[in-house]
């Protein structure tokens, strides 16, 4: 991924975005060309020097055969993205020479893929997937909520697959490149459409 120094990420950012990740894009390498795969993982630092991604794919997605093959896997990791409108900028009112962007926050997370088939494996991580996503809820639904028989069932069909990361790429395009108040402009244009925009929260950060 091309990172102009100004639109890299401190470790401490990269560590926090793994942190915080919910669904990602797996790309993995096959016999009939390139498998893609959307899906919810875990970030576990816990595993080697980098740490892992931890999920799970439906039994009849080829998409775990390709593990341990050697070839190297990528998980794309999304955060928030936005269309930059050259009008907000004070730069258009001065000497116009402006044109329209994208500032977003992105990883590219490499490492080697590995399957998991054994049920004690899968039954702990999809145990920690629904804890991570239904704590915020009032009343989170677990795992044990369902009948024993039925999790059993559910469990056999599923693979579990983890990413050892070997390397992780991060950009965050922000409008640093920007001035003070072309920065400020894009703050106020993206708010005006919604006070709550997730980008101009992360430019003003």
């Amino acid at each position: 991924m091309y990172v102009p120094a100004h639109f890299s990420m401190t470790a401490d950012e990269v560590a926090t975005m793994l942190s915080e990740i919910s669904a990602v894009d797996l790309v993995t390498p096959g016999p009939d060309g390139l498998l893609a795969t959307f899906l919810p993982m875990l970030f576990d630092p816990r595993t080697g020097e980098h740490g892992s991604l931890l999920g799970h794919v439906a039994r009849n997605n080829p998409h775990w055969k390709a593990a341990g093959g050697g070839a190297e896997s990528l998980v794309i990791v999304r955060g928030p993205d936005a269309y930059i409108s050259p009008s907000w900028y004070a730069a258009k009112r001065e000497h116009g020479r402006v044109v329209p962007t994208w500032n977003y926050t992105t990883l590219h997370v490499y490492g080697s893929l590995v399957a998991h088939d054994d049920p004690e494996w899968l039954r702990g991580l999809v145990t920690r997937l629904t804890d991570h996503h239904e704590g915020s809820f009032e009343s989170p639904w677990a795992v044990t909520d369902a009948p024993e028989g039925y999790i059993a069932g559910q469990l056999r069909a599923i693979v579990g697959i983890e990413l050892v990361i070997t390397r992780v790429e991060a950009k965050t395009k922000l409008s640093q490149n920007r001035s003070e108040e072309d920065r400020a402009g894009v703050v106020a244009g993206l708010t005006a459409r919604d006070p709550d925009d997730p980008v101009a929260s992360a430019m003003r950060e």
